[in-house]
């Protein structure tokens, strides 16, 4: 049996992004029960790629009670109804083998990792508060996306003087303001650039220099995508919502290092269940983003352990 239940975790604060803000985390939770054992997955449904709870719901509910994995990536396409099956089934495997998933999929087993930390878009003023209270973690990123963000840079720069920098357009800029602003992030010492350009307009990419990494996130979504980004992007940004699960995810990772692409492992907001699989993901990638739970006031039952920003992987109460 396969079931699909919406649930709502509220948010630490407001969370603003160049597309919009909001107050709650709304994810859809799937439980597969199979033989008295049951796997969870969790999805954000996203509505910048055409989902709402419903349609990815609707998607859910379409599924045959015994579907495998293999069978599951054909019947749906890359997306969060995927990654949340997908990911129950791996879970209800470990669970009624009593082998973690790690070692089913055959991967080293994890270990802690330092995820980046993220500042919501706001005023200058505001950025730098947020940026003072969280100048302790080794990572921020930064969310940006507006033809004037330089005040902002040099205001979290000021609260953070000593963090690592990642700046996240989310599609916000225009080629002449990310061709203004490359040198001068340069300068402040960023390390990464994310989806600066929206996608359809990131072939401009290809035509400038590209002084820092420049990451696809919304340009890459699962293998298919990595065609059309060579010679724009320097990183892809692997997120289990955009590949539909981590059998995808997988072997995205594979193929992506086989093209010579870095890799980032990041996350949309979401609860530890919906982390879990992703810390899978994530051993020896350049840039880890998986802090969803903590810009949560709430969280699942065993929940992840974070120290400041090390992250350290789920027991099996939570998944896997």
């Amino acid at each position: 049996m396969i079931s699909v239940s919406a649930e709502r975790f509220r948010l630490a604060q407001v969370f603003t992004i160049s597309r919009g803000s909001k107050t709650e985390a709304e994810v859809l939770c799937v439980t597969v029960s199979r033989g008295g054992v049951q796997g969870r997955g969790e999805c954000v449904p996203y509505g910048r790629y055409g989902e709402s709870l419903a349609s990815v719901t609707a998607q859910i509910a379409a599924l045959p009670a015994g579907i495998s994995r293999a069978d599951l990536q054909q019947a749906l396409p890359p997306g969060a109804a995927r990654n949340a099956v997908d990911c129950a089934l791996w879970d209800l495997e470990a669970k009624a083998s009593g082998c973690p998933v790690w070692q089913l999929a055959g991967l080293v087993a994890p270990g802690p990792l330092i995820t980046a930390f993220t500042l919501s878009l706001d005023t200058p003023g505001r950025m730098e508060e947020q940026a003072r209270r969280n100048a302790s973690r080794p990572v921020l990123k930064i969310k940006l996306g507006t033809p004037d963000d330089m005040p902002r840079l040099e205001a979290v720069r000021r609260g953070a003087p000593r963090a690592r920098l990642i700046l996240d357009a989310n599609e916000g800029w225009t080629p002449e303001v990310y061709r203004d602003l490359a040198p001068r992030l340069v300068a402040m010492g960023v390390a990464l650039v994310e989806q600066p350009l929206p996608v359809g307009q990131d072939e401009a990419l290809g035509e400038m220099e590209r002084p820092l990494p420049v990451c696809a996130d919304e340009s890459c979504h699962d293998r298919a995508s990595l065609a059309a980004l060579h010679g724009r992007y320097d990183v892809v940004n692997i997120k289990l919502d955009k590949t539909g699960g981590l059998s995808e995810a997988l072997a995205l990772r594979e193929e992506a290092v086989k093209q010579g692409f870095g890799l980032m492992v990041g996350c949309m907001v979401g609860t530890s269940l919906a982390m879990a699989p992703a810390v899978l993901l994530a051993g020896g990638a350049s840039f880890v983003d998986l802090d969803g739970p903590l810009l949560l006031a709430e969280d699942r039952k065993h929940p992840l352990r974070y120290d400041l920003s090390t992250l350290h992987p789920p027991e099996t109460t939570l998944w896997g």
